[in-house]
């Protein structure tokens, strides 16, 4: 029962990293030299066949510009949302609260102009 809840989270963890790595434009050959692991590692650990070390998540989380929470599913605040809005968010929180507001307003308008063209 415990391994297989660790073969879940790993699943969840490469496909939160692969979305992550695909959402940037970022090749798996690219992300392995970054890391100075084979590409067939990185394959492996997408797929949830790998464990990943500490270091290569941290790094990973770094390179992503996600919290490692994010990853492990321990920051459910962002772990939930598909991985642009996460994104969003992250660079949005850099904001002033001006342009937040901003931000907001131009949310809105996209909201409503989809809706109109229904």
């Amino acid at each position: 029962m415990i391994h297989d809840d660790d073969d879940v989270e790993r699943r969840r963890l490469g496909e939160r990293l692969r979305d992550s790595r695909k959402y940037l434009g970022l090749k798996q050959e690219e992300v392995a030299q970054y890391l100075k692991i084979p590409r067939t590692a990185l394959t492996d650990i997408e797929n949830g066949q790998r464990k990943v070390e500490a270091i290569e998540l941290s790094r990973l989380a770094k390179l992503y510009r996600q919290p490692v929470g994010y990853f492990t599913g321990e920051d459910k605040t962002t772990s939930e949302l598909p991985v642009d809005v996460a994104h969003l968010a992250r660079r949005a929180a850099d904001l002033s609260t001006q342009d937040r507001a901003e931000l907001g307003k131009f949310a809105e308008y996209l909201r409503s102009r989809s809706r109109a063209s229904r």
